[in-house]
């Protein structure tokens, strides 16, 4: 879960995401907008029985905020919440399993904030299973084959590896940056991603109200994707200004044509 504002209990009970499978937290920011529902959701995960350990990644002000809240809140939990205290002025190694690396994203808010870049991690190819049963390659050879090597027959023939497997799907990227003002030196971390979530609060006729309060425009999020040639773009956290949202969609689709208008429970496979 990346963020987690009021409300987050009711929305994952109305797109029916089971509480059970959620192991990492990643706060972007200490604005209320992104982090008051985690009392409420950790206190509901300890009703339900959980276990597990709970790992929170975010800035340090989030335990700060968090650990007296759970001390009156949450005692006698069965499970631990740990904190991972993330540097949200690098660009760095957030979290890491065996299919998956998370990385920050330095962003320029009003208060330390960062977002994250989710990049999944080279899958081993695809055995084609005519080939090694013609070259009768033994089942103790196989995962060096998915990993890359070619296959030497008991006669000393080698058979090269791309006879005997087909590549695995391309790794995918997604990056999600929220809150931040217009900043170009994100470009290099995440240039080419697959997908990219980027702020886009304001509409450009509220340019300087953008400036000030340190977020972005929709235009400015579109030239951000435009330049670090990412393959989709989704904009969202508007404005409550903004009734009609058309002009945003408009003025973002005019430099990044495809751009994604985000809403409430959008499913979007990567």
């Amino acid at each position: 879960m990346i963020d987690c504002g009021e409300g987050t209990q009711v929305q994952m009970r109305n797109m029916r995401v089971r509480f059970g499978r959620l192991a990492h937290i990643f706060i972007s920011h200490l604005h209320g907008d992104h982090c008051f529902g985690l009392p409420g959701l950790i206190s509901t995960l300890g009703m339900l029985g959980r276990t597990g350990e709970l790992v929170v990644h975010g800035p340090k002000e989030v335990e700060t905020y968090l650990r007296p809240v759970m001390d009156l809140f949450c005692r006698g939990m069965e499970f631990d919440v740990r904190f991972n205290t993330v540097d949200t002025r690098s660009h760095s190694l957030v979290m890491e399993d065996r299919s998956l690396s998370v990385w920050s994203i330095p962003l320029k808010h009003r208060i330390p904030t960062c977002g994250y870049l989710f990049a999944e991690k080279p899958k081993e190819a695809h055995i084609i299973r005519e080939m090694t049963d013609f070259y009768q390659v033994p089942v103790r050879c196989m995962k060096d084959i998915k990993q890359g090597q070619d296959y030497v027959t008991p006669e000393g023939e080698v058979i090269p590896n791309a006879r005997l497997t087909r590549p695995a799907a391309t790794p995918k990227r997604y990056a999600f940056c929220s809150d931040t003002a217009y900043n170009r030196s994100i470009i290099p971390i995440i240039e080419g991603v697959d997908l990219l979530y980027h702020e886009a609060t304001f509409a450009e006729c509220d340019l300087a109200r953008a400036k000030e309060t340190f977020h972005s425009t929709a235009r400015q999020a579109a030239e951000i994707a435009r330049d670090a040639q990412v393959k989709r773009l989704v904009i969202g956290h508007y404005s409550a200004r903004y009734d009609d949202l058309t002009d945003l969609h408009r003025e973002a689709e005019a430099v990044f044509p495809g751009t994604i208008l985000g809403n409430e429970g959008m499913v979007i496979p990567v």
